[in-house]
């Protein structure tokens, strides 16, 4: 790997590397690895407490781009005019694809992914167990764990450069819900749930309103935690207006089944649904 890397880094100080075939080789081998699941954009350390990006695998992606050719690909009926591949051979990966979805070659989808008609980018990573709901997508280099539910409509954002830039990482077990949008680099660390809606980018107020007094987090929810959008008051030269922000409103119970509804999971706090 440590090879790898080194002939990656060469090519992006150096895109004249990009026109020599072994530069081209590495850039592909890169790109199967992260396919097969066996290179990733970004890793969780042994015990999970904290994650690394691997901005070298990330440059590979980019590099991967100039070096494709544009083509004519067909499924069926359908035909398509790109640079990139699509996976392929679901059934020997034990992955279910209802028609209509597409995950491009280069992402990663682990045996028993579920994906409705949808859509996975490049350099994402699905663990197992995972539903990628109706029109639901995953970005390039997003970070899916093991039993989330994507449910439909749901945006996670890709992030490609730059390549210091952390993908979004959506831990095992989670539950977001319809038309919720997670972008910049947000990590939604385990269990936690994400009512409809909820739209989290770097700079969004997630509030904890658990506790006597407010507790502020931006780009990180809590592990377990019952997320609902929200709104605070924020003064403009203009005047006051309210701006969206996200509300903790408490814990996933431990009762809670981790396949529960999200409406079950509301309405554990009251939430009307």
């Amino acid at each position: 790997m440590l090879n790898l890397q080194k002939s990656i880094e060469a090519a992006w100080e150096n895109r004249a590397l990009l026109k020599e075939g072994e530069t081209q080789e590495i850039i592909r081998e890169v790109i199967h690895s992260l396919d097969q699941g066996k290179l990733r954009v970004a890793q969780p350390s042994a015990d999970g407490s904290s994650w690394t990006v691997n901005e070298w695998v990330k440059k590979a992606v980019i590099l991967y781009f100039p070096i494709q050719k544009m083509e004519t690909l067909e499924a069926g009926p359908l035909e398509f005019y790109d640079k990139m591949a699509l996976k392929h051979n679901y059934e020997a990966l034990g992955v279910r694809v209802v028609p209509a979805a597409i995950a491009r070659y280069g992402a990663f989808l682990a045996r028993g992914v579920i994906l409705m008609p949808s859509y996975v980018n490049i350099g994402a990573y699905v663990d197992s167990g995972t539903m990628v709901d109706t029109w639901a997508t995953v970005g390039s280099c997003a970070q899916i764990g093991k039993d989330v539910h994507l449910s439909g409509g749901v945006g996670i954002g890709g992030v490609l450069e730059p390549v210091q830039a952390a993908p979004v990482i959506i831990e095992d077990g989670c539950f977001i819900g319809s038309r919720c949008i997670v972008v910049e680099g947000v990590h939604v660390q385990k269990e936690a749930v994400l009512g409809a809606n909820v739209v989290l980018t770097k700079s969004t107020k997630i509030i904890d309103v658990t506790g006597k007094e407010p507790k502020e987090y931006k780009g990180i929810v809590p592990p377990r935690s019952v997320v609902i959008p929200g709104s605070y008051t924020k003064k403009f030269p203009a005047g006051d207006y309210q701006v969206p922000c996200a509300i903790i409103i408490g814990q996933r119970k431990a009762s809670t089944d981790l396949k529960t509804s999200l409406n079950e999971a509301l309405r554990e706090h009251d939430v009307a649904v």
